[in-house]
């Protein structure tokens, strides 16, 4: 969790460049290493030691701004085993979520490795996420990645199982459990053992019919709170003087996400109270 995100840059560092029609391209800096595109070359020597917003100049004559890459940048971008989760869902589900420094997470598939990410910056050097995925080419690319954007192995805060939760978990009060899987009500009842009283779940799906089936599980389970679910959307706006407009495009769907909160063991939960037809007024 040292890996330096700030300073002059050194030899090492990976540093996004982005030209004038905004496309990045990122890069390891090497002492011997140059940057080629159709825009000309740019020897790595004229980054190291400069700072943070510096600009470069090709070979060719085309200028780049030089920043190292955000999370966001950088998870976007990351090589793909399965589909990551956008960073606008990453955000969604450390904050309502609750991931806090020092948390004890589980994550239970970790596909490329993108969430794992987020979730590591959030629980910090005192915390810990272990990270359970099934298939062992997923868990691959998912260390690589990982272990990549911190600068190298993540042995103190991180622990990845090939496996499937169910049969694997070993771990008990743990803080929060995050499901992004294909059937996440599976795994509800080991989330529901391992999570500490007050605990969040918190689960990942693409369609009605998952979410629909999540709910409902966590619903009928009766260690968890009432279920919330909901989805964000993203849209960028245009702003140039006095033209201010939507983006003509824009992040839609991507996911729904359902949190609920463990409750104390043998507590049942106060039956919901619904609103009666035709009337506006809560019961």
């Amino acid at each position: 969790m040292g890996f330096r995100r700030h300073g002059p840059f050194r030899v090492g560092d990976q540093v996004q460049l982005t030209d004038p029609k905004n496309k990045r391209h990122t890069i390891t800096l090497k002492e011997d290493g140059v940057f080629h595109t159709h825009k000309g070359a740019i020897p790595h020597s004229d980054l190291i030691g400069q700072p943070e917003g510096s600009v470069v100049r090709s070979s060719g004559g085309t200028q780049y701004l030089a920043f190292r890459h955000l999370l966001q940048d950088y998870t976007l971008a990351m090589p793909r085993g399965a589909a990551v989760i956008y960073p606008k869902d990453a955000s969604m589900i450390v904050g309502m979520a609750d991931v806090f420094p020092g948390a004890r997470v589980i994550e239970a598939g970790v596909g490329s490795g993108a969430l794992t990410c987020f979730l590591l910056r959030a629980v910090g050097p005192d915390g810990h996420v272990t990270s359970y995925e099934r298939r062992q080419d997923f868990a691959d690319v998912a260390r690589k990645n990982v272990e990549n954007f911190y600068g190298g192995p993540m042995d103190d805060t991180w622990r990845l199982v090939v496996g499937d939760l169910n049969d694997s978990i070993d771990e008990a009060d743990v803080d929060r459990v995050i499901l992004d899987m294909l059937a996440p009500w599976e795994c509800v009842d080991a989330a529901a053992k391992a999570l500490t009283p007050g605990g969040v779940i918190c689960c990942y799906v693409a369609t009605t019919t998952q979410l629909s089936k999540t709910v409902e599980v966590i619903r009928d389970h009766g260690c968890f709170t009432e279920p919330h679910a909901w989805e964000t959307l993203v849209r960028d706006w245009h702003v140039e003087g006095l033209a201010v407009r939507p983006d003509h495009r824009m992040i839609g769907h991507t996911g729904f996400l359902v949190s609920a909160r463990r409750m104390a063991d043998g507590v049942t939960p106060p039956p919901r109270r619904r609103r009666p037809k035709g009337t506006t007024e809560e019961l």
